[in-house]
């Protein structure tokens, strides 16, 4: 199995946002940090903001924040919002066209084998990704240290 696109790139986005917590960042700030399409992305976050996992604010002072801490966004909430098909294979669909479709039992097994996939990913929230590697991530993505006022 394999995550689409669209879902790889909420992930990431979600992961900037933690790793950049305490300010505003822009479209172009997290397409630049992944060397990514920002008219991709752009769509990503449209669908992430309507479910209630980035805030977005337009104009000055405005981009994006985590709608909710980290440790609130389940990963697994996140695949299914993303995710627009479960259909694995042609069976799942309604108009699907196998000719032994409802008379095996790939169907049952591949459903049972994405259900335990969504399952783990539940048990797993946006800060437990980050964890400890809150500093690399950083560093990697070139997202600036935010200074605390005292």
């Amino acid at each position: 199995m394999r995550l689409t696109q669209y879902t790889d790139y909420a992930l990431r986005t979600l992961i900037y946002l933690a790793v950049g917590a305490g300010r505003r960042h822009t479209i172009r700030d997290v397409a630049e940090g992944y060397a990514i399409s920002r008219h991709h992305l752009t769509k990503v976050v449209q669908r992430l903001h309507h479910h209630g996992f980035v805030d977005a604010a337009r104009g000055k002072g405005g981009g994006l924040t985590l709608a909710r801490p980290a440790g609130e966004i389940v990963v697994g909430d996140v695949f299914r919002t993303m995710e627009t098909s479960s259909a694995l294979v042609e069976c799942f669909e309604s108009n699907g066209d196998c000719a032994i479709q409802g008379n095996c039992g790939l169907a049952r097994a591949l459903r049972e084998a994405l259900n335990a996939f969504a399952a783990t990913l539940d048990d797993y929230t946006l800060e437990d990704i980050v964890g400890d590697r809150e500093h690399h991530l950083r560093t990697i993505l070139r997202i600036p240290v935010v200074e605390l006022e005292r």
